[in-house]
């Protein structure tokens, strides 16, 4: 077929431009963990070696990263001067100060993607998967990106989600965090909650250590937490809580399957996780689509393939999550938006053990 010249431009545009965001992701990934971002907030308009005194960085590095940012629109530049500028418009989506709204956070998952590029092209020829010991960063990484939702929201706004829980959290319940992590949202919550009881299960070495390590220097005696499979949770809880956790796993609805009975009579079950479709047609528009998909292809998908598991990916969705938490048997969910945390919607799952 004889392609369309007008089309065809209009596509080569489109690859032109994702060449140059590509590398822009990655510029910005640098302006937040080097701190450039947070700095020049607090600068008037600066040259590079003003810029760079102040955030203590090699001049010669960061005015070539000035440069960048001025072309790819994130900075202002008075030639005159050789000034840069970053406008309070945009310190509200590159800044600390920001929380939620600060999206240079999630650049860092880009620099991460392409630290196993190659071994995801290999996946593509011979099948398995990239292992999760091949990411030494992603817990990190994660642990930034959810406290800054969980910090501003998890207590006052997540939490209330569930009809009473704020009450009975008070009055003093069991509650597990499974696949925690570096454990900050038991933590929050046995701040918020100290007549309640919290644990963590994870089964990362490092998060766990990490987690204990949090809660020791806060003092907190009333949350613990233990390496583990998702699959095997000991003990009965009123509150079992999953955030950004199953869909990765490798036995999904396993897992499912054990929180509904690990759950006491009248307790309920709180799982944050994306908010996509599982159906294709129904992501087209999504504000995060691409990155989604990306993702899970560098990163949910392959982990969970890695280890013979199901490997949803994307597949994981609101439909696919309602068809796996009733075979779960929870008879009851709910599905809410959260302001703040555009990437995922909450589910609540009751269900009335036997």
């Amino acid at each position: 077929m004889t392609p369309d010249p007008a089309r065809q431009e209009v596509f080569a545009g489109l690859m032109v431009d994702v060449l140059n965001k590509g590398a822009l992701a990655l510029l910005i990934s640098v302006g937040h963990q080097t701190g450039l971002f947070d700095t020049m907030s607090t600068l008037p308009p600066a040259t590079s070696d003003v810029v760079a005194k102040a955030a203590h960085l090699d001049e010669r590095y960061v005015r070539e990263w000035l440069g960048g940012m001025v072309v790819g629109g994130i900075l202002e530049y008075e030639p005159h001067g050789a000034t840069y500028t970053l406008p309070p418009e945009h310190a509200a989506s590159v800044t600390t100060a920001a929380g939620p709204g600060n999206l240079a956070g999630m650049m860092p998952y880009i620099g991460l993607m392409g630290e196993v590029e190659q071994q995801v092209v290999a996946s593509f020829r011979d099948g398995g998967g990239v292992p999760y010991s091949a990411y030494p960063r992603f817990q990190a990484l994660q642990a930034q990106e959810t406290a800054r939702v969980y910090d501003l929201a998890l207590v006052d706004t997540i939490v209330p989600l569930v009809a009473g829980l704020p009450e009975r959290l008070r009055d003093g319940i069991d509650v597990l965090d499974l696949g925690t992590g570096q454990g900050h949202a038991p933590v929050v919550l046995a701040q918020a909650f100290p007549h309640s009881r919290f644990h963590g299960l994870d089964q990362s070495e490092d998060g766990i250590a990490a987690a204990r390590q949090e809660a020791d220097r806060l003092s907190l005696h009333n949350v613990g937490f233990t390496i583990g499979d998702t699959t095997q949770i000991s003990g009965q809880y009123d509150l079992i809580t999953a955030f950004d956790v199953i869909h990765d796993l490798a036995r999904p609805q396993e897992t499912l399957n054990t929180i509904a009975a690990s759950l006491r009579d009248g307790g309920t079950f709180l799982m944050g996780d994306i908010a996509a479709s599982s159906n294709l047609e129904d992501n087209l528009g999504h504000p995060f689509g691409p990155g989604l998909y990306g993702f899970s292809v560098f990163y949910c998908m392959t982990t969970s393939l890695s280890t013979g598991g199901a490997g949803l990916g994307t597949v994981w969705g609101e439909q696919t999550a309602r068809r796996m938490l009733g075979d779960a048997g929870f008879a009851d969910v709910a599905v809410h938006s959260v302001e703040g945390d555009p990437i995922n919607v909450y589910y609540v799952a009751t269900t009335t053990n036997p």
